[in-house]
């Protein structure tokens, strides 16, 4: 017997507590960067927020976790890089 789509779907906003659904903002955020007041409306928690929901099961969040890496470390390693040529003679 197939299932209809209410049928397949309707567990998903069954919940008996009183959290909030799984899709709203704000709940993929660790509980360090909440215990420090971060929450998704400011930069670092959007971007926290943002991080954790990255699934590494899905290619394409793999290619955006590591543009990510690239686009925040590219700035450290190209001033450890001016640091290093600064220091050495010649």
């Amino acid at each position: 017997m197939r299932e209809t789509w209410e049928d397949a779907y309707d567990d998903f906003d069954d919940h008996d507590d009183d959290t909030s659904p799984y899709w709203e903002a704000g709940n993929r955020m660790p509980q360090d960067a909440r215990a420090m007041g971060l929450t998704h409306h400011v930069p670092d928690g959007a971007l926290l927020d943002f991080a954790g929901a990255l699934d590494s099961g899905k290619r394409l969040h793999r290619v955006t976790a590591w543009v990510m890496l690239v686009v925040f470390g590219m700035p450290v390693l190209l001033y450890v890089l001016r640091l290093v040529l600064a220091v050495l003679p010649g």
